[in-house]
């Protein structure tokens, strides 16, 4: 059968982007405790078209997902992104896969457990060289101080959202990751001595600034973004930052943007 779409086009315009959306797909990523996690995704999969194709057929999209047979990981996002390019013959190709992740959490003391899902997404592009940015979605409940009373702590529920994004220099656990998150959010924000201003300690810059200073440690993270949103009634406040900045000139950290 002739390849209508594989025909050169002759009105020389380019196509930005053409691809398939929000496929449901089983997939299968790593877990440090189990060492592989089933779960079902949410996948978009594109390609830059030069302008001398008319298009594609949407169908390989689906076919080179599947000879992967849902196995994600680092190795495997890259070899299904080279094999779009040079399959759809494109100039760049592009996968975005969005998962929720379950990890299992203590409750407290005596309580047991509970099983916690995080939203997690991958966002792979590759053109001449490829770049690959992890993000993951993290609840943050923060301790308020003690009562006065009893002396048990009182949960504050969903205070808000941290929604990390970064690029590694070598692989890292997704649950390393969350670990890092829910421990600042949890146990590094300071409460003022003699009890004072919570609302004011629990701002999004002071957790903005405290989960940036220890991403930027980690030895295996080379650039990263924090989002930080405060889920209020009727209204949000968030605090943002990237690490390091994209000016070199500036030196250090990027300027914390928030809005209240």
């Amino acid at each position: 059968m002739k390849d209508i779409q594989g025909q050169r086009d002759y009105r020389r315009i380019n196509i930005k982007k053409v691809g398939v959306k929000n496929i449901s797909y089983p997939v299968t990523v790593l877990d440090k405790a189990q060492k592989t996690q089933k779960t079902v995704a949410t996948v978009n999969m594109y390609v830059n078209l030069p302008h001398h194709f008319k298009g594609t057929h949407m169908s390989r999209f689906v076919e080179i997902l599947n000879r992967f047979h849902g196995e994600i990981n680092l190795k495997s996002f890259h070899l299904i992104l080279e094999e779009m390019k040079a399959r759809l013959q494109a100039e760049a190709a592009h996968m975005e896969i969005a998962f929720p992740y379950f990890l299992k959490r203590g409750k407290g003391q005596n309580s047991g457990v509970e099983i916690r899902e995080y939203a997690c997404k991958m966002h792979g592009s590759l053109e001449k060289t490829d770049d690959l940015i992890l993000e993951v979605q993290v609840p943050i409940s923060p301790p308020l101080p003690s009562q006065v009373n009893n002396g048990l702590p009182r949960s504050l529920g969903h205070w808000g959202l941290a929604t990390i994004r970064l690029r590694f220099r070598h692989f890292i656990w997704l649950e390393e990751l969350i670990t890092l998150v829910e421990e600042v959010t949890r146990h590094d924000l300071n409460w003022p001595a003699g009890g004072g201003d919570a609302e004011q300690t629990l701002s999004v810059e002071n957790i903005t600034k405290a989960l940036a200073a220890k991403l930027e440690k980690h030895p295996a993270i080379r650039w990263f973004s924090i989002l930080v949103e405060n889920l209020s009634q009727g209204y949000s406040t968030f605090a943002s930052l990237e690490w390091p900045e994209e000016d070199p000139t500036t030196g250090g950290r990027q300027e914390i943007r928030a809005a209240h």
